[in-house]
């Protein structure tokens, strides 16, 4: 399967005139999507901080490099590509490079721009009025009809006609996407009561067949998932390089006093331990109570308290949600990941293992944008990263299954299911959401198949075993059968315990399933370098082909919205909860025996 469509490139040698030049559209949507409405002009001196995405005409070596490091049954496993090959991979034709640039210049602009280590992405910052000459457009502010917020943005945007073959995209343009956390659900408990339930000793038992507190079918702690997820005594080394990443956007920041104070209630052994933080693009560390974000503490809580020793890295990177207009100053309402991506694809020590929680509406993301953020992810795999994502909390859609106030509708109107993305990047593992014990399908746990990526061949005999018994006229037209499918994996997702704002809370979401599947994840890269093997790099392949034996199949329940009751679990695969939650123990065994 191809991310990038590889293009011929019409080089000539010696400079470009861009004399007479016409601008032709080289993005453009109908309108706002629904929900946005035109406000007013964007003011002239507002600064934009433009992203230039060049094309990458080695990507499908770098796409073949990828699959074979990544199956368990290829020669190559595990031999991960390196920065540098990597960069070599990615990196657009010189001649690009001196175009784009002297067009740049042409605009007077030089020493300001910045080069991304391949240097395929260009980033330049600009006032609306400069960026409108060049794009030959114009910058509207848009407005949230739902929400008040408002985001700089076009409708389309225009380039000399002798660039296009030489720019992918350029954003922030057309993009209305709100990259949003995927916690659902938060509500306060009574941490006494809870106390007194797990000393009651009451057991059921879990998917590995051995006792879990009874508990844990009301609160989710760093103990339950141990259990359930049979990993208890396993105690990771904190000397063997083994790292754990954890993202943080939209002005989501991890509360150490809190992060302490759950510590001290769940895993005392971790008790005043810390943490790296890494800020991209000018990613902010407040402490204060008022600055804790729910999604950081959810992701730094679980997500180092089960790998603890190991160490740990959270990432947080700037860029503000949407804005409201009466704000004293417009917010930067870029989106996250190119930037993030761009940081670490210039980065030799990168975490093995990487959890993320955010995503949007696949539609919502412009199609170049999300193939160009997936081919970086390809880039991370292939140097032996493992990426995982919250598939979403929305069902099919919207979460709704009546038919009467359901509000899945494509850009043209159509009845649609809405895949998420990043979980829709074949690239990525996509986790979705389990509750109660034993274990069925959560309800609002996102799952589908993407209308923007091919489904990547390490899936056809799952995917095409779940679509044979759902038959082919069941919602017929309102899904994509070929697309990329996801989840992958699962795993619980309901009334996680955390501290918030020094004080216990419950949440909910597959940004609590994420983090967790992430921990196991990064406990068994702690197991292969311990024996002397490489980390487990992008897990998909390995997955589909005997991982999944591993995991435990989840067969009940399903994920309404957009009017239907959704997809179904089912035994094997399916788009609700992928092939089911982590049996660390069986898993550890597996991928020792790997090469």
């Amino acid at each position: 399967m191809k991310v990038i469509t590889l293009l011929t490139l019409p080089f000539a040698a010696g400079a470009v005139s861009f004399k007479g030049c016409k601008h032709k559209v080289k993005e453009s949507i109908h309108g706002p999507p629904r929900g946005w409405y035109e406000h007013a002009p964007a003011p002239k001196h507002y600064m934009l901080e433009l992203k230039i995405a060049l094309p990458q005409p080695k990507f499908p070596e770098l796409e073949k490099h990828l699959w074979e490091i990544s199956d368990p049954s290829h020669a190559r496993y595990g031999a991960y590509l390196s920065k540098e090959e990597t960069e070599e991979l990615m990196a657009p034709h010189p001649e690009t490079v001196d175009i784009v640039s002297e067009w740049l210049a042409l605009h007077g602009l030089g020493e300001e721009v910045i080069h991304s280590s391949a240097r395929d992405l260009v980033t330049i910052r600009v006032p609306v009025g400069l960026a409108e000459e060049m794009l030959d457009t114009t910058y509207y502010v848009y407005t949230h009809t739902e929400t008040g917020e408002s985001i700089v943005r076009t409708t389309s945007y225009s380039l000399p006609d002798i660039l296009h073959n030489h720019v992918d995209l350029i954003q922030p343009t057309i993009m209305f996407s709100r990259f949003k956390t995927f916690t659902s659900t938060v509500y306060k408990y009574n941490q006494t009561q809870a106390a007194v339930s797990h000393r009651s000793g009451e057991t059921i038992q879990g998917p590995a067949g051995n006792p879990v507190d009874a508990s844990c079918n009301d609160v989710i702690t760093l103990s339950c998932l141990r259990q359930l997820y049979n990993a208890e005594g396993y105690k990771p080394n904190a000397e063997n390089n083994n790292k754990l990443g954890l993202t943080g956007y939209i002005e989501q920041y991890a509360n150490d006093e809190d992060l302490q104070q759950f510590y001290k209630a769940q895993h005392p052994p971790a008790y005043g331990s810390t943490y790296t933080v890494i800020s991209i693009n000018g990613g902010m560390n407040p402490q204060s109570y008022e600055k804790a974000g729910l999604e950081a503490n959810l992701d730094t809580q679980f997500g180092f308290g089960l790998t603890w020793p190991t160490p740990g890295t959270f990432y947080t990177t700037g860029g503000k949600p949407p804005f409201f207009l009466d704000a004293a100053t417009p917010h930067n309402t870029n989106e996250p990941y190119l930037g993030w991506l761009e940081y670490m694809r210039r980065q030799q020590d990168i975490p093995q293992t990487i959890s993320t929680s955010y995503g949007d509406d696949e539609q919502t993301v412009p199609y170049s944008y999300a193939f160009r953020v997936c081919a970086g992810m390809a880039s991370l795999s292939a140097r032996g990263v493992t990426l995982l994502f919250s598939s979403g909390d929305n069902g099919v859609g919207d979460g709704d299954s009546d038919p009467a106030s359901q509000r899945c509708k494509s850009h043209d109107g159509q009845d649609k299911f809405l895949p998420m993305f990043p979980a829709s990047c074949p690239y990525v593992t996509a986790v979705g959401g389990t509750i109660h014990v034993p274990e069925v399908a959560w309800a609002s746990s996102s799952g589908g198949f993407s209308n923007y990526f091919a489904r990547p061949e390490y899936q056809d005999a799952a995917v095409s075993a779940y679509l044979a018994k759902l038959g082919p006229e069941t919602y017929k037209g309102l899904y994509n059968p070929s697309g990329r499918a996801f989840p992958d994996v699962a795993a619980q997702s309901v009334s996680f315990s955390i501290i918030y704002q020094g004080q216990p809370n419950l949440i909910d979401g597959t940004s609590c399933a994420a983090p967790s599947f992430a921990a196991f994840v990064s406990m068994l890269n702690d197991a292969r370098i311990n024996a002397n093997k490489a980390p487990l790099g992008f897990l998909n392949p390995f997955l589909y082909t005997t991982g999944y034996e591993a995991l435990n199949d989840i067969t009940e329940g399903h994920n309404p919205g957009c009017g239907t009751e959704g997809f179904n679990a089912s035994v094997g695969w399916d788009p609700v909860t992928g092939y089911g939650t982590p049996d660390f123990t069986k898993l550890k065994d597996l991928v020792l025996a790997l090469p």
